[in-house]
């Protein structure tokens, strides 16, 4: 004979009562309803907590946000939640009179074939008698009968609270293991982040040594040959190429993990913008694009990093140029706007005639290592990190970069919004024309650089100059000569063989007299701790390699500029 399963549930002496997905009342026995004085018809169909409300006179209470949280982490994890003792008053009367009430429940999962959570069952036992006697001043009543009742129903209640407390016990022990699980994963993560980084910082180094000595070899060729030969407008055009790509690879790990270092300032966005675009133009010029530019006639003031917001800029100019066909125009907008919370926003807007994308595909863009689709005749290529740089430094600025197209072959914009600073004075409108060089006055220098081939291309750069250039293979020597010779500046490398450029700097810095001879670290390891470390060790500056005479020029204008004694800090040029 099938068992009746209405009449076993309706019978069974515990409180239960069943949810569903959405905590909504499906079915509930006898027991709950005589225990929370309800009726079933005016239960059932109802959301769980329009049914059960807190008591409003109760500041404390916190009965539907215990048990909300617990309903939903049953259908998170598939298990069953024990709670502890809970406090959950119940209506007692329709005039609004709650009763105090004490409870132990336990939400178990109904599982479909599929292991979905269809139902939750909401079992409990109702433990204000047991709670209450054992308040100070309660005593029970005289009645002999009555007080055996309530000590067999306070065995019942305390062998019950006990098994819940070893369920809560286990549960919590659980917990305990996963936490150290998750302690354990975020130790070897941050072990593999760190291996990561040492890599990647390390391959940029050792690339970027080489790159150094071609880009000195390739001014050189230049200086040498002022009509300009073709073949020095290929290897001038491929080995920014490859610095570009070195770059990318440091940056964008840092990019990635929000670790870029800010150097913010108030600046003119406008600016920003003129300059990105005068930098890019020969390389649309050679590849037979149009670029255009819209400035505001007024400021766009922000508080951001210099450096960073035009390698922002550079990123989408350079992705508008190789996405687009010869003849193809890419078109740099920016705008001001209303915030939607408030205040400002500078829209930066980089669209162009391209080859566009498929509209669902235009977030995993910005993932690294992610190119759009080639389009015939665009010549595209890179290593897909140039739009993931764009994202972390927008966001590292507060805020925000959205692709949209269309679809393939309806062209694509990129839109950048940053907040907008409070108003500056006006500078004037700024173009995209270089600015003039600022000269220098020949200088005695000393380069302290183990890579001969690098070496001979740095005294024959900046000999062209007219400077007096000496060269040191190793810091022994350039320690040496520092102290047989005055010099105005000392160009050093870091790994050197023998004695480490800190080290270099630390003992020049204690022998030389004080504000004679500014010291420059030319290294393949650029980051902002690199520099930091530099600017412990006595250095003034701290340049990337590869470095071009122009970086080195518009520094030494500067200080030239502003003879103030010694910078503070670490100098950085791009």
């Amino acid at each position: 004979m099938t068992p009746d399963y209405r009449a076993l549930f309706d019978a069974t002496p515990s409180p239960c009562l069943v949810l569903d997905a959405g905590l909504r009342i499906v079915e509930v026995n006898q027991a709950y309803l005589s225990a929370t004085h309800t009726d079933r018809r005016a239960l059932i169909g109802r959301p769980m907590f329009d049914a059960f409300p807190d008591n409003p006179a109760d500041s404390a209470a916190d009965g539907v946000r215990n048990l909300s949280r617990s309903l939903r982490n049953v259908p998170a994890t598939g298990r069953h939640d024990v709670m502890a003792l809970q406090r959950y008053d119940i209506l007692a009367d329709p005039g609004g009179t709650f009763e105090e009430r004490y409870w132990s429940p336990v939400n178990a999962p109904v599982l479909d074939a599929d292991g979905t959570v269809t139902h939750i069952v909401h079992r409990v036992e109702d433990v204000t008698a047991f709670v209450l006697m054992r308040r100070p001043g309660q005593h029970p009543q005289p009645d002999a009968a009555a007080e055996r009742e309530r000590a067999e129903r306070a065995e019942r209640m305390e062998s019950d609270l006990f098994a819940r407390s070893r369920e809560v016990q286990e549960v919590n022990q659980r917990l305990l293991r996963a936490n150290e699980a998750l302690t354990a994963a975020g130790r070897t993560l941050r072990v593999q982040q760190q291996a990561k980084d040492r890599f990647i910082a390390t391959l940029s180094h050792e690339l970027r040594n080489p790159l150094a000595a071609l880009q000195a070899a390739v001014e050189l060729l230049a200086l040498d040959s002022p009509a300009g030969h073709p073949a020095l407008a290929v290897l001038q055009r491929q080995l920014t190429q490859m610095i570009r790509m070195t770059d990318d690879l440091l940056d964008t790990a840092k990019a990635l993990t929000g670790r870029l270092h800010l150097d913010r300032e108030r600046l003119d966005l406008r600016a920003v913008i003129a300059t990105a675009v005068h930098d890019i133009r020969p390389e649309y010029a050679r590849n037979h694009r149009e670029l255009r530019i819209s400035l505001p006639p007024r400021p766009v003031p922000v508080d951001g990093d210099r450096v960073r917001l035009a390698q922002m800029t550079a990123n989408l100019l350079s992705n508008g140029c190789k996405y687009t066909r010869p003849g193809g125009t890419v078109a740099v907008v920016l705008e001001t706007a209303d915030a939607p919370g408030g205040g400002g926003q500078a829209v930066t807007t980089v669209s162009g005639d391209g080859i566009g994308f498929g509209p669902a595909t235009a977030e995993t863009l910005f993932e690294a290592f992610v190119r759009a689709a080639e389009g015939a005749g665009t010549g595209a290529g890179g290593l897909g990190l140039g739009l993931p740089i764009v994202r972390g430094i927008a966001e590292l600025h507060g805020g925000t970069v959205r692709a949209h197209s269309d679809g393939p072959g309806t062209g694509a914009s990129f839109c950048v919004r940053l907040p907008v600073a409070p108003s500056a004075p006006d500078p004037g409108r700024p173009t995209d024309e270089a600015a003039p060089a600022v000269p220098r006055p020949p200088l005695r220098i000393l380069v302290i650089e183990d890579n001969t081939d690098l070496a001979t291309a740095y005294r024959a750069l900046l000999e062209q100059h007219g400077d007096a250039v000496t060269v040191s293979l190793t810091g022994r020597d350039g320690l040496a000569a520092a102290h047989a010779a005055p010099y105005d500046l000392v160009l050093s490398d870091l790994a050197l063989p023998d004695v480490h450029g800190h080290e270099v700097a630390r003992r020049l810095r204690e022998s030389l007299p004080p504000g004679r001879t500014r010291l420059i670290a030319v290294s393949g390891f650029s980051q902002d701790a690199d520099r930091a470390r530099s600017a412990r060790a006595g250095f003034d500056a701290h340049l990337a390699k590869p470095l071009t005479r122009a970086a080195l020029d518009r520094l030494l204008a500067r200080w030239v500029a502003d003879p103030t004694p010694w910078p503070q800090g670490p100098t950085r040029d791009h």
